[in-house]
């Protein structure tokens, strides 16, 4: 007997004598399987559109500046500081970094630098350090509870895990020094000792490239909008990295009962499987990066190398009570999980869009990946500026007409519509940041 079904009779013989009996039972009951598909549709539709983008009546976050301005040096900064992970072997990376942004935003400014390293620093870097940082810096070597393991994971099932990720090819997984950053990027980070006198912090990396000249003081503006992060590059998380993060994430969000924000809508991907098989399907296959309904996520993430953010939010007890659970888990070590998708998800989760910032007109370049905005036209360079004297010279103007063209005195050459993505596609920062678009073209569509 090939099918079986109490109003179908046993059906026997050849594939076409099986075919046109089956082809006879469907015509028979079209009417209730045409309205059960219409159904299923229709559901679908609705779930689907359970997860649209509210369009905002006007824009939530704007440039905080379309031009070069001259800096104010004789205005009050804020309490904030640089802060970079390094290793005393980096000492070339961390001084490029450094020139960098002394060259680009510092010289003016005058944010101190605080150097983290879970080895002793030598005198070299030290002095080095000392020397180009024009805010001072500051050399704090973590904890072993700060850069370890935690008492509840065992080492060595942590250690042979790493292993067995490394030799199955997942990106940085086979590095146990990486997920010990992960995790303590992720959480401990905030409250390490040499941060805590301050409330604001903006993350750099070793061997990094600023394009472009940023003068005015993004810690001001951030505080002045009422801003909690800021960023410049968005895009997917590496798959196999974090299969589980998502459920874990979700299943705290839903026994929280944390309402659902614009930007977690912005994260999700809705399932078009039709209830109730889409959470049956993600039960009983465990779909990776889906939560117990079998809804998605789409893996974007802000790119957290780059980060300017208020410290307060992270050390607050809604996000430190996430990571707590998160760390249990053990997912940071029996996988791979990473700070950036960490910090993106728990973001979305709460804190409303409008509390997020993208600084698309800061100039950067971290790996392969790099963003730069075409230079603002004409007088917007103030080409006659002093204190941008050593800040020349820049790439080509952007078009009057592009408004896109709000770079000053970019050192990197941007395409003929404006921002220039260079390395990956540009689908994640373009879904990050439509909860707070108020204009969306056809691509929104």
């Amino acid at each position: 007997m090939l099918l079986s079904h109490p109003r179908l009779p046993q059906i026997r013989g050849s594939p076409s004598h099986v075919l046109t009996r089956l082809g006879r039972f469907l015509w028979q009951y079209r009417i209730p399987l045409g309205l059960l598909f219409l159904a299923a549709l229709l559901e679908v539709r609705y779930h689907t559109q359970q997860y649209a983008i509210t369009r905002p009546e006007h824009d939530l976050d704007k440039p905080f500046y379309t031009q070069c301005q001259e800096p104010a040096v004789d205005k009050p900064r804020e309490n904030a500081t640089f802060v970079m992970l390094v290793r005393n072997r980096e000492l070339g990376k961390a001084l490029k970094t450094v020139h960098s942004i002394e060259k680009h935003f510092n010289q003016w400014f005058h944010y101190p630098i605080v150097f983290l390293n879970d080895e002793p620093w030598t005198d070299e870097f030290m002095r080095r350090m000392n020397e180009t940082a024009s805010g001072g810096a500051i050399f704090e070597v973590l904890t072993q509870d700060e850069w370890g393991f935690p008492e509840f994971i065992d080492p060595n099932e942590a250690r042979e895990s790493i292993y067995h990720q490394g030799k199955a090819g997942i990106i940085y997984a086979g590095l146990e020094s990486y997920h010990h950053m992960c995790r303590f990027y992720s959480g401990k980070f905030y409250n390490t000792p040499a941060l805590r006198p301050y409330k604001w912090y903006w993350r750099i990396e070793p061997d990094v490239d600023f394009y472009c000249a940023l003068t005015y003081d993004p810690f001001v503006e951030m505080a002045r909008h009422r801003k909690t992060y800021g960023f410049t590059i968005a895009l997917a998380e590496s798959p196999r990295t974090c299969p589980s993060l998502f459920r874990h994430m979700a299943d705290y969000k839903e026994a929280h009962d944390i309402p659902t924000t614009t930007l977690w809508k912005a994260m999700v991907a809705p399932s078009w499987v039709p209830w109730p098989f889409r959470s049956l399907l993600s039960s009983a296959f465990n779909v990776s990066h889906t939560d117990r309904h079998g809804d998605g996520w789409n893996l974007c993430h802000y790119w957290s190398n780059f980060e300017i953010a208020d410290m307060d939010f992270f050390r607050g007890g809604e996000y430190q009570n996430l990571v707590k659970e998160l760390d249990k888990s053990g997912g940071f070590y029996f996988e791979r999980w990473g700070d950036a998708p960490v910090h993106s998800l728990a973001l979305a989760m709460l804190l409303d869009a409008e509390k997020i910032h993208y600084f698309q007109d800061i100039g950067y370049r971290h790996d392969w990946f790099s963003t730069c905005p075409a230079n603002a036209p004409g007088e917007k360079q103030l080409p006659l500026s002093r204190a941008l004297e050593l800040n020349k010279p820049w790439a080509p103007e952007g078009r009057p007409d592009d408004p896109d063209a709000i770079g000053c005195r970019c050192e990197c050459e941007a395409g003929e519509k404006g921002t220039k993505l260079v390395g990956y596609p540009s689908y994640c920062t373009r879904r990050l940041t439509m909860p707070n678009k108020a204009r969306r073209g056809s691509w929104w569509f």
